[in-house]
């Protein structure tokens, strides 16, 4: 059995005979020369994976980063979306159609490369405590989602299990170098910038993205996804009312059902219903819709 899948269809595992990592909602094979990412349709809240996935998920995610590796001027790790012909000989590849990316293999950078364009989530909470984010100074009385004067840079280590910590941009510096942080950082707020102009064209907010790189051949590399709902938080401009928390195209029905329904959020994760599923693989949908149409 090669594929697993859910009673809602959702493809929750996959397992082939070849070398393999997994992450949250990623199988990454190791092919040689080169990875196969697939994106199974898996979803994570509070630092769980979920025993309900979110059929299509996986598919969603990878359009969407395939529609923005093709759409901004940056290199990139993505070679092809085509499932490897050696695989198509040996195995029933139907399930991994639309979910496969096959990239260059890259020293992975150890931090995230997180970019702020509004005050949301764990900044909103920093500012609310400190007027500072991750080193930034930002203006008094700023309110919960209010556009920042500009887009800020608050880079996080990548944590193995758990929350990823929020640190200074001189701790980057600490640990990369001066020119490998100053060249992360520049990228990051470009490519911001980049997909902003896009988005507000689409009727579309980008409030915070968080980005990954590599080296390869010393050369730095856009990885892993980009700018899909799981790594975003996308706002539709039309509704957007700053002072309080916004309507958004990820996961937010499944983290307000868990907050609701009783569970302690340290013991197993309880099933997902039906309806909060379908809510959210249709913002899903709805994102990847209105950022390519």
């Amino acid at each position: 059995m090669h594929y697993l899948f859910d009673d809602a269809g959702a493809m929750m595992r996959t397992d082939f005979p070849l070398p393999r990592r997994s992450g949250k909602v990623r199988d990454v094979y190791d092919l040689g020369d080169q990875l196969m990412i697939v994106s199974t349709d898996r979803i994570s809240a509070f630092d769980f994976i979920l025993p309900s996935g979110i059929p299509n998920k996986g598919c969603i995610l990878t359009s969407t980063s395939k529609f923005w590796f093709d759409h901004l001027d940056v290199r990139h790790h993505l070679l092809s979306t085509e499932v490897p012909t050696a695989l198509a000989d040996q195995f029933d590849i139907e399930p991994l159609v639309g979910r496969v990316m096959i990239t260059e293999k890259a020293s992975v950078v150890p931090f995230e490369c997180v970019v702020r364009g509004y005050l949301e989530g764990s900044g909103l909470l920093e500012y609310q405590r400190t007027g500072v984010v991750c080193g930034n100074s930002l203006p008094p009385g700023l309110r919960q989602c209010d556009k920042l004067p500009e887009p800020i840079f608050t880079p996080a280590t990548k944590a193995e299990e758990g929350h990823d910590e929020n640190v200074r941009f001189e701790r980057m510096v600490a640990d990369l170098g001066e020119d490998l942080a100053n060249t992360l950082r520049e990228k990051s707020l470009g490519i911001y910038g980049a997909a902003c102009e896009h988005a507000q064209r689409q009727g579309l907010i980008i409030a915070d993205t968080k980005f990954e790189f590599g080296l390869v051949n010393g050369e730095v590399v856009l990885i892993d996804e980009v700018l899909t709902p799981d790594s975003s938080r996308f706002w539709s401009a039309d509704v957007y009312q700053p002072g309080q928390a916004q309507p958004s195209f990820d996961k937010q029905f499944v983290r307000e059902w868990l907050s609701t329904c009783g569970w302690d959020k340290q013991s197993d994760p309880p099933m997902l219903p039906s309806d909060v599923i379908e809510k959210t693989k249709s913002k899903y949908e709805e994102a990847y819709r209105r950022l390519t149409q």
